[in-house]
């Protein structure tokens, strides 16, 4: 009985906490345009940056210029670079300077097609993602948006054996004498990439202008995921002062963003894998969201104004995240950019869970044999109040005959009837609901648990052993689901039976019900609950016949 409370508590937790979610989505409250009361950054009413950038309209919150936003995407028709590393293949457009595609040469898209890469931004109508970038002048043509054209004297950039960087440079220039130098610096092993925009100012005067980051995406299509998980898609931010928030497409069409803060960082985030914009951990900077045609979504930041003198020069820094959500490197790159995996508000549980699968598997190296003695270790945790919960399950079980009586005694006299029993538990000195606290407690960390292996990455197309190639998909042959419900009905005649006829039949439905729940659930997450239940099955049958034995 102690499992399948278990179950029945965590199943109802769970709906009962996607209920609130989607409740949150659709009538909670949203996040309203933030004016701060800290001095703005008072350069920008000499810019006006949505005018400078007619196919995204956003900077400025109050913008009237998004009539001139074209209708349909425009097809960029420029060269683009290609730059391959050891982690990654992306393609810059010389049309901005954007990101407008990235592989990801570690993650195949199947397991079928190896060769195939995963592709993480895409400059395609469909599933579009890119990273955008680029300079605001208090002149507007005097500087270099994400729609001027740049040059470049390499077509393709490869990382070399032996070498650690790579850096591809597109230059602009103006006839004023304003030259802009933007230089993509790659690592080897790093998905971080590092934006240094050069100014060179030889225009015979004073030139101003800041420096602007964006991400830009579509709405996934419907359909898409697995109906029976929810993964978030959309934008977050972090901030000193609010800290990880998440703002969805829903967000973003109802209000929009505009806030001063310092340092931080701006991201699209799916299943997986993000993409993250990092500015200066000492720079002022103005965030912003927007909603465009074509059911696309921007979420922004843009620095304080800029002044290089005639004759002199200034570098604007940045750095793009691009890549899967390994916490450790999201960790080292910006400080919070690690709640992009999002355990909601069991994070002070999951992440010490998420801690020891780390351990397991660089003890073990396989991530399924990792789940295993992670639940040994869980288990162990918990195994003094697992033992208070099967005794009082034996005994309940040791009163089942005489609960029966009672039953045929009393008949439809319901108030005799628990009447009667109340006092056999107080003779017995038992109480029927000291199996119920252990239960309570391990709710959470079952939660907790069911995020751990469903945010981390690192089951992507991890192997456990014979035909379990995936951990983080469904059992392809249901052996786990069948398995976990053949242990939870060998733990119910562990148990003792119902006294009603109608609840005893329902508890023999339910091994069924939970094994076709759970066949659509990761087979990582379902091996750690036959594991579960294997061990809770041997504990429960030494308890349970010790005392009968001393019964």
């Amino acid at each position: 009985m102690d499992n399948i409370r278990l179950f029945l508590f965590g199943g109802l937790a769970l709906v009962l906490m996607m209920i609130y979610q989607a409740w949150q989505r659709d009538y909670g409250p949203q996040p309203q345009p933030i004016v701060e009361t800290a001095a703005p950054i008072s350069e920008s009413v000499n810019s006006d940056i949505s005018g400078a950038v007619p196919d995204v309209q956003t900077v400025t919150p109050d913008s009237t210029a998004s009539a001139a936003v074209p209708q349909a995407i425009e097809v960029v028709t420029a060269p683009t670079i290609k730059i391959t590393t050891d982690l990654l293949d992306i393609e810059i457009g010389t049309q901005g300077g954007d990101i407008l595609n990235v592989f990801l040469r570690d993650y195949p898209m199947a397991l079928e097609t190896p060769d195939e890469k995963f592709r993480l931004m895409s400059s395609g109508v469909v599933n579009r993602f890119i990273a955008q970038s680029g300079l605001i002048g208090s002149e507007k043509e005097t500087a270099p948006t994400h729609e001027a054209l740049f040059q470049s004297s390499q077509q393709e950039y490869r990382l070399a054996e032996g070498e650690e960087t790579i850096e591809a440079v597109l230059t602009w220039q103006h006839p004023s004498g304003i030259t802009v130098n933007k230089r993509y610096i790659f690592k080897r092993g790093s998905y971080e990439v590092e934006l240094r925009q050069e100014v060179i100012n030889s225009s015979g005067k004073n030139w101003a202008a800041r420096e602007y980051h964006q991400l830009q995406r579509s709405r996934p299509p419907e359909g898409e995921g697995n109906r029976f998980m929810y993964t978030y898609t959309g934008s977050a931010i972090y901030t000193q002062e609010g800290k990880y928030e998440k703002y969805s497409f829903e967000d973003i069409e109802e209000a929009q963003l505009s806030r001063d803060t310092m340092g931080g960082w701006i991201a699209m985030i799916q299943h997986y894998f993000m993409g993250a914009w990092i500015p200066p951990a000492d720079e002022k900077i103005h965030l912003y969201t927007n909603k465009l045609p074509n059911d696309r979504y921007l979420v922004g930041m843009y620095s304080p104004l800029v002044n290089v003198a005639d004759g002199g020069h200034y570098e604007f820094t940045s750095q793009l995240f691009v890549g899967p959500k390994l916490q450790k490197e999201m960790a080292a790159a910006a400080p919070g950019l690690e709640l992009t995996v999002d355990y909601g508000w069991l994070t002070v549980i999951a992440k010490p869970i998420y801690w020891l699968l780390q351990q397991m598997h660089s003890l073990f190296h396989n991530w399924g044999w990792a789940i295993i003695f992670l639940t040994i270790l869980i288990k162990a945790a918990f195994f003094k109040l697992s033992e208070a919960s099967y005794k009082s399950m034996a005994n309940m079980r040791k009163l089942a005959p005489r609960l029966k009586a009672l039953k045929d005694r009393y008949g439809d006299d319901k108030a005799k009837m628990n009447q009667a029993t109340m006092e056999m538990y107080k003779k017995e000195k038992i109480n029927p609901l000291g199996g119920c606290l252990p239960i309570m407690v391990q709710i959470p960390v079952f939660i907790a648990l069911y995020w751990v292996l469903l945010e981390s990455v690192e089951l992507r197309q991890a192997p456990f052993i014979f035909w379990l190639d995936d951990l983080s998909k469904e059992d392809p042959f249901y052996v786990l689901p069948f398995l976990m419900a053949a242990s939870m009905f060998v733990q119910q005649k562990l148990n003792p039976a119902p006294v009603d006829p109608m609840q005893a039949k329902i508890m023999m439905t339910l091994p069924f019900v939970f094994g076709v729940f759970f066949a659509f659930f990761p087979s990582g997450l379902v091996l750690y609950w036959v594991v579960n239940n294997l061990i809770s099955i041997t504990q429960q049958y030494i308890i349970t016949k010790r005392i009968e034995q001393a019964g």
